[in-house]
């Protein structure tokens, strides 16, 4: 991992870089994106509150939603979660550099062939989600070599399958150090779904043959199903990064990201102008725009519609969203304002990033780690 470059071109006090990126310095970049530590912290409380009887882990994959894997996982560290999962080797290889050798790093998808000594090195633990991995682990690692297992009870997306679970001998596991059995929920954010309560049969069924290891079932949403799913650990990811796990009902947690956008240039177009590409919006009278610095280039999705927010005052999106632009309508504002140089809200108090997520026909989880990295960051509260 490079070495961390900070600059204090722009960093209120408090605010905190993160650890192995190159920042990008406010005064050439073209979106301040704030990632507040504080609240990841607070959201694991909030998790680890609702946990009488069990663990709470932590999901960093995809650079921990895209926020800073190195920065988040620091701050959990300090609140004192112990367990991390990554989706893949080199993400728990960065990981375990920054978090050092106390943690323990779950890697999701398990090895590809010829990384057996990368996971050993950097003390990652692989979840085996086939009988072939199983193997190949085995043979690579040696003996006591640490090791979950993964068994698909009804997502149909990884892990074992019921049957290559149950055939699984004794003799399969020799010399394996088994450290969790888990599964994972489809459709925990519909909690009157009646797959979770078959899902839940299922594992309960499936890891009797275990019971001395410790299990896990819930991701973020099927925490708030109940004890029944908890077990021994639960996996949140997208609630510790403010996304809600209860959609339909107010968000539990606490925000965490807020992103603004420079203005490039306000102006005033006539009657019947045609506004971005493909004229997609058309001005009926005179009309007030500006120009701001924020595009699909950098994770604003071409279908994302909505507005921005400028002291309060809401100022819709107009037309398409281009590569590295998006065009306002300020006519609601008062003449001169804002000046090239301000910053608009496109997440922040007055839409979070599910709001976003839903003016764009998505879900939080994509805003998030479509986040670009060429926008200045700010970590706070860490």
């Amino acid at each position: 991992m490079p070495q961390a470059t900070t600059r204090k071109l722009g960093n209120p006090p408090g605010a905190e870089p993160d650890a192995g990126r190159q920042d990008v310095g406010l005064a050439e970049a073209g979106a301040l994106l704030r990632i507040d530590l504080g609240a990841i912290r607070q959201n694991y409380r909030r998790l680890a509150d609702m946990l009488p009887a069990s663990g709470c882990a932590a999901v960093l994959k995809a650079n921990a939603y895209g926020l800073g894997a190195a920065a988040v996982g620091s701050a959990l560290a300090r609140e004192g979660c112990c367990t991390f999962f990554v989706a893949h080797v080199h993400e728990g290889i960065a990981l375990r550099e920054t978090l050092g050798a106390g943690p323990t790093i779950f890697v999701l998808h398990g090895l590809f062939s010829g990384a057996e000594p990368l996971a050993t090195a950097a003390a990652l633990t692989p979840v085996l989600n086939s009988p072939e991995q199983l193997r190949a682990w085995r043979i690579a690692a040696g003996r006591n070599a640490p090791a979950a297992l993964q068994v698909d009870t009804g997502m149909g997306r990884i892990g074992m399958a019921p049957e290559d679970f149950v055939a699984l001998t004794d003799a399969d596991f020799a010399g394996l150090d088994l450290r969790l059995i888990m599964s994972h929920l489809a459709c925990a954010d519909e909690p009157d779904n009646p797959a979770n309560g078959r899902q839940l049969e299922t594992f309960i069924a499936l890891r009797g043959r275990f019971e001395k290891i410790p299990a896990s079932l819930a991701n973020s949403s099927g925490i708030f199903l109940g004890e029944a799913y908890h077990f021994d650990l639960v996996r949140p990811g997208a609630a510790l990064h403010g996304i809600n796990p209860t959609p339909g009902r107010q968000n539990p947690m606490a925000p965490v990201v807020r992103l603004h956008a420079r203005v490039i240039q306000t102006r005033t177009l006539p009657p019947y102008s045609g506004v971005g590409y493909g004229h997609a919006f058309h001005t009926i009278g005179t009309q007030r725009v500006a120009t701001v610095a924020l595009g699909y280039a950098d994770g604003w999705h071409r279908r994302i519609g909505g507005a921005a927010w400028y002291q309060g005052v809401r100022l819709p999106i107009l037309g398409r969203v281009s590569m590295d632009s998006i065009i306002l309508d300020v006519s609601a504002l008062p003449p001169g304002a804002p000046r090239a140089g301000e910053l608009v809200e496109m997440i922040g108090p007055h839409q979070d990033v599910d709001a976003v997520a839903e003016a764009g026909g998505t879900i939080g989880y994509e805003v998030l780690t479509s986040l670009a990295e060429r926008f200045h960051r700010i970590y706070a509260g860490g």
